[in-house]
């Protein structure tokens, strides 16, 4: 599907629908009349073989407690084994609410209050909030810029894995915001030293449908033809790939039977959400018919990447834009040619944007705002003309 197709066909206004990104700026930007780009869904309406699946089912006007048919499972085996080659197995399976509830999920069961638990830093927010909030001590390790890329320093894990007695490393990959897609032989060094330090991983890959780079993406669970399973938990959902991240639900991938059971006892007591009826019912619609409008939506974030980084860079040659191998978000550092303790006031007074700035994802953000770029076209050259002005201003 062409770009433009794309965006005629399933733009759509988000204002005045109790939108978090449009209608709910206020209490974090002090106002609603910003250009937001900043919370991780998109201005798209969904395929339209969800709809269909959605109102289908809302006909049949009883919603009472539903198992999750066979038909799910197919559909979404298929999709992981057709596009990425990784092999799901039916009793790894269980359900969550979303990514976020399954790391605090885990992280509870699967270490004790006081244990430290290791992320990458720059990170997205909650990976540091699912630590914290349950009584677990952060270790840090942060990721090393190269050129316009980042890199893990996997000598500064293995330290402080040994160092803090870490008990479980929370990794994000495709990596949000730094746009990496790890490589099989950054996934493999990092499970193997996990495996030596006896570190569990949970690796959360949501962001694993949607690739704009060349590398391809790769499940933790596919490496060395599925060695280190037993030492890992996979994440992921189809919400942020289709936006369907208000429906509610997401996967928990466990093959390893005795983590399996740990996880099914303490969610048991924890009596913990396990998925959503619609949201499967959206997510196996998806996984069925979804593939040409996901090629249509990728064209659009690919489009809006390489304009923004090619003004931005043309205008201001100082500033970097890093590259974007997976997310529809741009992670750029603006720290040349803005003062840092003028950013804010630059992005949100100045250029009236709503973006994420950096230091939300740790210490070393600060400098940077993160942009997304799953927005029509129009958007992004609006934001990218104000951002300019802004900063010569």
């Amino acid at each position: 599907m062409e770009l433009t197709e794309f965006v005629a066909k399933y733009a759509v206004e988000r204002r005045h629908t109790s939108s978090v990104k449009w209608d709910g700026m206020q209490e974090k930007y002090g106002t609603n009349d910003l250009l937001p780009l900043w919370v991780a869904d998109t201005e798209f309406k969904v395929p339209e073989a969800v709809t269909e699946a959605l109102q289908n089912r809302i006909a049949h006007g009883a919603y009472g407690y539903s198992l999750t048919p066979e038909s799910y499972y197919e559909a979404y085996f298929k999709w992981q084994q057709t596009r990425y080659g990784t092999e799901l197995e039916h009793d790894w399976l269980r359900f969550g609410t979303g990514v976020v509830q399954s790391l605090s999920t885990l992280v509870t069961c699967l270490t004790e209050p006081g244990d430290a638990v290791m992320i990458l830093q720059p990170v997205y927010a909650p990976f540091l909030s699912v630590i914290t909030d349950n009584q677990r001590i952060p270790v840090i390790s942060n990721l090393k810029r190269n050129g316009t890329h980042y890199e893990m320093d996997l000598a500064d894990i293995q330290a402080k894995l040994q160092a803090k007695e870490v008990k479980l490393l929370l990794l994000c990959s495709p990596h949000n915001p730094v746009g990496r897609v790890w490589s099989s032989t950054e996934l493999a060094e990092l499970l193997e030293i996990c495996r030596q330090e006896k570190v569990l991983l949970v690796s959360d890959e949501i962001h694993h449908d949607l690739i704009v780079g060349k590398r391809p993406f790769i499940s933790a669970l596919s490496i060395k033809e599925g060695y280190y399973r037993d030492n890992l938990v996979m994440l992921d959902s189809a919400s942020k790939t289709f936006n369907l991240a208000a429906l509610q639900n997401s996967h928990v991938v466990i093959p390893n039977p005795q983590l399996r059971e740990r996880y099914d006892h303490c969610v048991a007591r924890l009596h913990a959400p396990s998925g959503s009826l619609l949201g499967q019912v959206a997510d196996e619609a998806a996984y069925r018919t979804g593939a040409t409008w996901l090629a249509g939506m990728l064209a659009v974030v690919k489009h809006n990447y390489e304009y923004l980084k090619k003004t931005l860079t043309t205008a201001f040659p100082q500033l970097t834009v890093y590259e974007l191998e997976g997310t529809y978000l741009a992670w750029v550092d603006l720290s040349q040619v803005v003062p840092v303790d003028k950013l804010e006031w630059v992005i949100k007074h100045q250029a009236r944007l709503a973006v994420d700035f950096g230091e939300e994802f740790g210490p070393v953000g600060k400098g940077f705002i993160r942009i997304n770029l799953a927005t029509p076209p129009a958007n992004i050259e609006k934001a990218v003309a104000a951002l300019c002005a802004a900063i010569q201003a």
